[in-house]
């Protein structure tokens, strides 16, 4: 993970300081910010390969400044949240964020965190395409009117592009590798978000209601007490 660039937003002084020397410690380049203006100006002129933004930060909060990068990137977002069970946890993931961390979190557990959210990025190359732990047979498949390119890294609906967030990406690919097939919430967690430990299964909840309003809210199916089935 050495040169690896992090963008960091945290108003807290001693937990903004204290964490970034953590993470330098690891090898990441930071450039940590106290407010969400700076930090999306130091999103435009930089570039990070990741950022982990707080939650309630002034000038511009931490749900706002996910949405803006989103709009213009697919980097990998991770909120910070000092409550787990705050509506924001959901709020984030709903702005585009891929992971979130509940604070107060030791800088080991967030190191973890990174490195696994960097590594299921990696494997789509630049961050702006997304692969999957599992090859999907077959370079182009089709499920009704959406059409899958494994190699391209394309989705289409009716023939029009569809753009999706890597995770998104990785997400519609593990279901695509079992059509039909209920997934649990349990096993996306560990194929597509690289957790080798127990997860908030809200993540994949958001990222799915987020991925219904992309290719069809009836193209993925809810099995109550389970998980989830793609539509074949």
């Amino acid at each position: 993970m050495a040169d690896t660039h992090v963008l960091f937003v945290e108003d807290d002084d001693v937990i903004r300081e204290a964490t970034q020397l953590a993470l330098e410690r690891h090898g990441f380049v930071v450039t940590a910010m106290p407010d969400g203006l700076l930090g999306l100006e130091a999103f435009r002129a930089d570039r990070p390969d990741i950022a982990l933004l707080d939650v309630m930060v002034p000038g511009l909060d931490g749900v706002s400044l996910c949405r803006r990068i989103r709009d213009e990137s697919t980097v990998p977002v991770i909120m910070l949240s000092a409550r787990a069970d705050s509506i924001d946890v959901v709020l984030g993931l709903e702005a585009g964020a891929d992971d979130y961390v509940t604070k107060p979190f030791d800088g080991a557990v967030l190191v973890a965190r990174i490195r696994a959210v960097l590594r299921r990025f990696g494997r789509a190359g630049a961050g702006d395409t997304a692969g999957s732990g599992q090859e999907a047979p077959g370079a182009l498949l089709s499920f009704g009117d959406l059409e899958i390119d494994t190699e391209g890294m394309e989705v289409r609906k009716g023939g029009v592009p569809v753009a999706l967030t890597p995770t998104e990406m990785r997400l519609l690919l593990e279901f695509s590798t079992a059509p039909g097939t209920v997934l649990s919430r349990d096993r996306l967690l560990e194929r597509v978000w690289d957790y080798g430990w127990g997860g908030d299964t809200r993540v994949v909840d958001v990222h799915v209601q987020r991925l219904r309003a992309k290719i069809g809210q009836d193209r993925i199916e809810t099995v109550r007490g389970f998980g989830y089935k793609l539509k074949g």
